[in-house]
């Protein structure tokens, strides 16, 4: 992985392709290339480091040309040189590939290839995936794919190219996402929509084990048995200015800063105040087996995770289901006991996430129901699930998720109402509860407000290597957020934790100026808060709270105080979050990080 652009048709292709990486630049890779085919001949570039290493490398031997690739590359086999760069060649210098994903029997067919006397030059997958492709090419690169992917094991999106077939573009898929163009007698390949949008809205999405042969004047799409497959053509949502900076310094800032309005557009339409009631129409074809699930699973990896786990706390408190929530990671390789009557819920912000699917898959294996949140229309999860709900929250550029984390907790708090109403919740309740839900994006936008004051916060301790993150119930999900989005970043050491279980060990690490960030917005737990700001205050440690407007006796005992609305205690973690947010992305910025690419981290994890 990490990010695939292709193209044929009219056009100058070099410009095009590099402008297509550039749209994906916020994946996070760490190395680039493009080949192109002229004048009979594979021409190709390739550098290690940023995109702008390889525009250097460019010359007038690639001008003109009308078909090409390019990639980005996420170091998975070998380091990220430009010999382990993309795109990979074969022996003969006629074939070129890029793919995403890992080739789990690549060691197997290197040895395989090594014994027809087939040499590598890299320590790729990739490259023994081009060599295999090549060794089997009998002057048609369409059947040469499928012959090879069938001796695959593992994922893979893929673009291949041939110097004796000009006028092709080869691609195929399995747990790697590829999407076709369909521009104006041309046609485009990329990994993620934000490639291409500015060329066309009009795009196929692949399916796993899905082969596309592209031409200039069209293409088809076939199984990898070469079964015919008619393609719905769909239309991307998004626009090109929301892929636009808008006048922020980063993509994470505008992200933050959108959040209530993106909040707007994801409860849009799905409130009913006058009939007290969710409208869920992704979940239509379900609804009725739903509501008499007798357990919910809910997956996810790093940041959906948390959400999921305030799904758990929603659902138990709303609909009284039993719930549980898993590593999406984890679960794949357990024997998991699903019941008659689970539901598994998968979260993912990308729909393509292979933990997340994988957990998916093992459940529907099990006969579980299996829901799909997420918010990238047409994505792997909306295919493989029995239904789902979009986020709607609009496109993420930054690696780090903000916009989409609140929008999977407010689907979750969606979901919670919706099951609730069904089973035991009042009408009147349910009424306040919505009513209040929809003036959290009001909310969110007044806590916006302490941006300036967590800067000055982020100034005051970015030396110092590791902070503590401390909530009690609801805020636990939001004090491991917290901590995550400042690892993530600012590269600063950060724990999250249930405060309770500080003095459980890792009060030994409290020390003199330590910054520990204390969750304590009036609720249940607002004692039990404060008296885990005094067990840090005694020990030396510099207390950072997040509380509720209006609290004055937390002032006496905090160093600093962020303050939230007041919100009811369901909907506080929509609210107590935005100020760990701009408390991560100031003290980023303050270091001197790459915010919207943190190192080593990509944005859609298609690799295990």
């Amino acid at each position: 992985m990490c990010g695939i652009v292709a193209y044929i048709g009219q056009r100058d292709v070099c410009p095009l392709l590099i402008e297509g990486l550039k749209r994906l630049d916020y994946r996070g890779y760490d190395s680039a290339g493009v080949v192109v085919i002229r004048d009979g001949r594979l021409r190709v570039r390739r550098a290690a480091g940023r995109i702008a290493e390889l525009e250097r490398k460019l010359d007038e031997q690639l001008s003109g040309a009308t078909i090409g690739l390019a990639h980005t590359r996420w170091a998975t086999h070998g380091a990220p040189t430009e010999t382990n760069a993309h795109p990979h060649c074969d022996q003969s210098g006629k074939l070129a590939i890029i793919h995403n994903g890992i080739i789990e029997n690549f060691r197997v067919l290197k040895q395989f290839l090594a014994a027809k006397g087939i040499a590598m030059k890299s320590e790729t997958d990739t490259e023994v995936l081009a060599q295999l492709i090549s060794h089997l090419y009998e002057g048609s690169l369409e059947d040469a794919v499928r012959k090879a992917l069938r001796e695959v094991r593992g994922t893979f999106g893929i673009a291949v190219i041939h110097a004796d077939e000009p006028d092709v573009i080869v691609a195929a898929r399995r747990g790697s996402p590829l999407i076709i163009g369909i521009g104006k007698d041309e046609y485009l390949v990329a990994s993620d929509a934000a490639a291409i949008v500015q060329h066309t809205a009009r795009v196929i999405y692949l399916a796993d084990n899905e082969v596309a042969v592209i031409g200039r004047d069209g293409f088809r799409t076939t199984t990898l048995d070469a079964a015919p497959v008619t393609k719905e053509i769909e239309e991307i949502e998004w626009t090109l200015e929301q892929l636009e900076l808008g006048g922020h310094d980063h993509f994470m800032s505008k992200e933050i800063f959108e959040q209530p309005e993106a909040l707007r557009n994801c409860m849009r339409g799905r409130i009913d105040l006058d009939e007290d009631r969710v409208v869920l129409g992704g979940l239509t074809t379900v609804a009725r087996e739903l509501v008499r699930v007798k357990r919910i699973i809910l997956t996810g990896c790093g940041t959906a995770w948390h959400a999921a786990l305030l799904g758990e706390y929603l659902i138990e408190e709303l609909a009284r289901i039993p719930c549980e929530t898993e590593y999406a990671s984890e679960f794949r390789y357990r024997n998991p006991i699903i019941e008659d009557g689970t539901a598994i819920i998968s979260i993912s912000q990308s729909g393509e996430t292979i933990d997340t699917l994988a957990a998916l898959r093992e459940g529907r294996e099990k006969g579980a129901m299996v829901l799909g949140f997420v918010n990238s229309v047409g994505s792997t999860i909306t295919r493989e699930t029995d239904a789902g709900i979009y986020l709607h929250v609009g496109p993420e550029i930054g690696v780090a998720s903000t916009k989409a984390f609140l929008g999977q907790v407010t689907v979750l708090s969606l979901i919670a109402a919706f099951l609730g109403r069904r089973r035991h919740l009042s009408a009147s309740s349910c009424h306040d509860y919505l009513a209040q839900l929809l003036k959290i994006p009001d909310a969110v936008e007044k806590t916006l407000e302490v941006s300036d004051q967590t800067r000055e916060i982020a100034a005051e301790y970015i030396e110092n290597e590791n902070w503590l993150y401390l909530g009690r119930g609801l805020q636990y999900p939001i004090a491991l957020e917290g901590a995550l989005k400042l690892k993530e970043i600012s590269y600063i050491h950060a724990e999250g934790l249930p405060a309770a279980e500080m003095k459980h060990g890792p009060i030994a690490l409290i020390n003199e100026d330590m910054p520990v960030v204390v969750l304590a917005p009036r609720g249940h737990w607002y004692e039990k808060s404060l008296g885990n700001i005094e067990e840090v205050r005694s020990r030396g440690g510099r207390v950072i709270a997040v509380a509720t407007e209006g609290d004055d006796e937390i002032r006496e005992l905090a160093d600093h105080v962020l303050y939230v609305p007041n919100v009811p205690e369901l909907l506080q973690p929509l609210v107590t979050v935005i100020p760990l947010q701009l408390l991560a992305y100031h003290a980023a910025v303050l270091r001197g990080c790459d915010v919207d690419k943190p190192r080593n981290l990509a944005k859609a994890v298609t690799v295990e």
